[in-house]
């Protein structure tokens, strides 16, 4: 049973920076490849992040590019998202995914998923 536990959620002021964690129990972390996604209130759950079994390749979304970045550290089993200057529209539950994929842009790619963890980025 794969496991994802994301950590590193919380309530910030427009301008600042969080970093998120997701710590994964797979053996063979290193064939997946990872990714964050995100649901604000209402709306619909959606890609930000994905990156590449070795990390050498990286997507992210039009609203987050240049802010975010996606890293992994495969001995650790965990991926990582730094988030810097952060917007209220970045409020959202953001969820870890995994996908038996090299890199993985589509949601219906994603074979496990984290609990997910809040975000509030106040204005």
């Amino acid at each position: 049973q794969v496991q994802l536990a994301e950590s590193g959620g919380g309530l910030v002021q427009a301008g600042d920076s969080l970093r998120l964690s997701c710590v994964a129990s797979m053996r063979t972390f290193s064939t997946y490849g990872m990714g964050w996604f995100r649901q604000p209130p209402g709306k619909e759950r959606a890609l930000v992040a994905a990156i590449s079994w070795t990390g050498g390749s990286t997507y992210y979304a039009d609203s987050v590019r240049g802010r975010f970045t996606i890293s992994r550290d495969n001995a650790k089993n965990t991926v990582y998202l730094q988030m810097n200057t952060l917007k209220p529209e970045d409020t959202a539950v953001y969820y870890c995914s995994a996908a038996l994929a090299q890199i993985a842009t589509m949601e219906f790619e994603y074979d496990y998923w984290g609990q997910g963890t809040q975000v509030t980025v106040s204005s």
